[in-house]
């Protein structure tokens, strides 16, 4: 006896994954070129720092002058000072061993810093050096993706992309390490899409500015320190911009490492990703 419905069909996922083009050539080039200079002028910065590891805002700042940040040693102890609130650091910064054992009574440490030993001259001229890479390469990128439509394509957002319901879900779906498959993987999320407006036309473009800010040959021609309220200021602006940088560096990694190291690094070196495929029902 024959089934009075007829045969029923059941639509099956392909379980096969797809490869997919996800960066241009011009964004490979400048994410690796940006990933090194960034990491040579945050550790020459952090030699810098140790010459002088205080803070101000303003236009002057000198040892008998209110810091508002400050890293030091008080006998055998190391500190943070932010404020009046204050954190013990000793092992870590303000005082610490260097690789021969011997105890130092510096800000950073000479495994966070290039050179790795003191020296004031050769952090200025390391971070000098990479400054300009990290300029005309972040200009050549802009330039780039605004002639090849990445800019309008992968970045531009609309009015969905900055609703907090949605942003919201977003955070909750990270942290719990949902992330997209099918269709949907290789675009950028609002999160991916908000970050990334925010470092490369924020914070990036802050960095340089408030370096030349600090430079007196450069403000004496152009005084761009005021706008920042004094070259004390836009070195207390260079810093807390570059921690964030290092936050946001932190924070891709670990996304990275949770999606999958092999698939995410291969895609930023070939350009090329595989994306899983979606389970039936399962949203893009």
């Amino acid at each position: 006896m024959s089934d009075a419905t007829g045969p029923q069909t059941r639509e099956v996922a392909d379980p096969s994954p797809r490869v997919v083009v996800r960066h241009r050539l011009s964004t490979r080039i400048w994410h690796w070129t940006n990933a090194l200079t960034l990491l040579v002028m945050a550790m020459s910065g952090m030699m810098i720092f140790n010459a002088h590891p205080r803070l101000y805002w303003g236009e002057y700042g000198a040892n008998a002058d209110a810091a508002w940040l400050e890293i030091g040693a008080r006998g055998e102890r190391g500190y943070l000072r932010i404020g009046g609130a204050q954190v013990e650091t000793t092992g870590v910064l303000g005082r610490w061993r260097d690789a021969d054992g011997m105890t130092r009574s510096r800000a950073f440490p000479y495994w966070a810093t290039i050179p790795s030993n003191y020296s004031l001259a050769g952090g200025r001229l390391w971070h000098l050096s990479f400054a300009w890479i990290f300029a005309l390469s972040l200009t050549a990128y802009m330039i780039r993706s605004l002639c090849n439509g990445h800019l309008r394509r992968d970045l531009a957002t609309d009015r969905s992309d900055w609703s907090p319901r949605h942003l919201w879900r977003e955070v909750k779906d990270h942290a719990r390490l949902r992330f997209t498959k099918g269709a949907a993987a290789p675009r950028y999320n609002s999160l991916q899409k908000l970050s990334y407006i925010g470092v490369i036309f924020v914070m990036l473009p802050l960095m340089i500015f408030t370096g030349l800010a600090m430079s007196p040959g450069f403000d004496a021609a152009l005084p761009i320190a005021e706008a920042f309220g004094g070259r004390q200021s836009a070195r207390s602006i260079h810093f807390i911009t570059m921690c964030a940088l290092i936050g946001f560096f932190i924070v891709h990694i670990a996304m990275v490492v949770a999606a999958g190291p092999i698939n995410e690094i291969r895609s930023m070196i070939t350009g090329r990703m595989r994306i899983a495929p979606e389970a039936p029902g399962e949203e893009a």
